[in-house]
């Protein structure tokens, strides 16, 4: 199987440039090919990884990925899937953005030895000249075709419309084809769903200043079975920064997988064999538990390392309960399946003075300070639908107080809804 196929196959594929040539392109050829990542954050998300997993894919089959890293256009902004202009970046900022990006990509992807390459599309984007750029570049281009792509459509439909710094987005990306074509001989790029439009123009512009062939595919946007988008949660944004979403949250948000889901994130989230992930369909009840856990765990050992995630799966035992893991069912993981000593110092946790526990903390705001609820008012709200627990016993009252006297071997246990645990620990 080639590695269209496979991504095919465990779901990555909605559209394709040229389907027949591009399979016969892969099977004869090893393969250079890009996906560009925003550098608007220091960290990428969720949201992020059907990319990232398919450059993963693409190095597994031999192969060489090339991560564009934006911080050229990120210093105009692309309006594909935004309503309203984004922010501009400075330099420097992008700079910062490009290094956490880098470490988190290199979890997935091996750029050792020139097996994968990172490029900033800055290093000649800004050395552009304008007058030759929109002689030799933008006569390929047409307005009309243009404007009927849909990254263009919803802004120029949109209140705020589309700037024209904006609409230079893509013939920028296209041109960032071609330099790619021409430097590193990539002939595919790739992109979500919303990028197709400027795909496409790449893929033109290569045929025309060429004469050659380039491909182009995209993935489908990924949502839970009840339609929210993929990588949200009550807290914001889930991080491939432990920083900003420790190991043991990553766990708990795949763990918490829809079963509907169970089976379509195996395939697009973990490595693990197709025939042992379509076996996942027919089961129901614990055993469907238990293979979230599996997703949990090979999901946050590609984002973390082995050792947090193993981390993350004995915390989760200490709060839920373990269980013997039957060694048939998705064999291919390496999580433990035998029971073992727990440490709960992944489970996440705060200090607190005996001083201030003694004088007592307001129930809302425990909740609020050790982020089981997003605000003073979230946790109030928790409190009054009969969410919030402590040590196991719901509490009523929002301004009960949190006091020494519910301290339980040195620790308060703190729970909001069914699957949020927190601790509070004696400094």
């Amino acid at each position: 199987m080639n590695v269209v196929e496979t991504l095919q196959d465990r779901g990555f594929i909605e559209q394709a440039t040229h389907d027949t040539e591009l399979n016969e392109y892969v099977e004869g050829n090893d393969v250079t090919c890009y996906i560009g990542f925003d550098p608007t954050a220091s960290s990428l998300h969720v949201g992020s990884l059907v990319p990232i997993m398919s450059l993963a894919h693409m190095q597994r089959h031999g192969h060489r990925p090339i991560a564009l890293v934006g911080g050229g256009t990120g210093l105009i902004g692309d309006p594909s899937g935004k309503t309203e202009m984004r922010k501009m970046l400075t330099n420097e900022a992008i700079e910062e953005n490009m290094e956490g990006i880098r470490g988190q990509l290199s979890r997935f992807i091996d750029f050792s030895d020139g097996k994968a390459i990172m490029v900033n599309n800055a290093d000649w984007l800004t050395k552009l000249e304008y007058i030759p750029f929109l002689r030799d570049i933008g006569k390929h281009f047409s307005i009309n075709r243009m404007i009927k792509a849909e990254s263009y459509k919803i802004r120029l439909e949109s209140e705020e419309g589309l700037s024209f710094i904006e609409f230079n987005y893509m013939l920028l990306q296209a041109y960032d084809f071609m330099k790619l074509f021409k430097q590193y001989g990539c002939h595919l790029q790739m992109g979500g769903r919303d990028q197709w439009g400027n795909i496409v123009a790449g893929v033109e512009l290569v045929r025309r200043m060429c004469q050659e062939t380039a491909f182009g595919i995209t993935f489908p946007l990924v949502t839970t079975s009840s339609g929210e988008k993929m990588g949200k949660t009550a807290k914001g944004a889930v991080w491939l920064d432990a920083e900003r979403t420790s190991p043991y949250d990553y766990f708990q948000f795949w763990v918490n997988t829809d079963d509907r889901d169970v089976v379509r994130f195996l395939s697009l989230f973990t490595f693990l064999p197709m025939d042992e992930i379509r076996k996942v369909k027919d089961l129901t009840d614990a055993d469907l538990n238990t293979a979230k856990a599996i997703l949990a765990f090979e999901a946050t050992t590609l984002a973390h390392g082995e050792e947090k995630a193993v981390n993350a799966f004995r915390a989760a035992e200490i709060m839920f309960g373990s269980r013997k893991l039957p060694a048939d069912l998705l064999p291919s993981s390496c999580i433990p399946r035998e029971g073992s000593e727990s440490d709960d110092a992944s489970v996440p946790h705060s200090e607190v003075d005996m001083e201030v526990l003694t004088a007592g903390i307001p129930a809302f705001k425990v909740f609020q300070i050790t982020g089981l609820s997003q605000s003073g008012g979230a946790a109030r709200r928790l409190i009054q639908q009969g969410g919030a627990y402590v040590n196991g016993n719901r509490i009523t009252s929002f301004d009960y107080l949190v006091t020494d006297k519910d301290l339980s071997d040195g620790e308060i246990v703190l729970r909001a809804g069914k699957k949020q645990f927190h601790k509070l620990k004696v400094k």
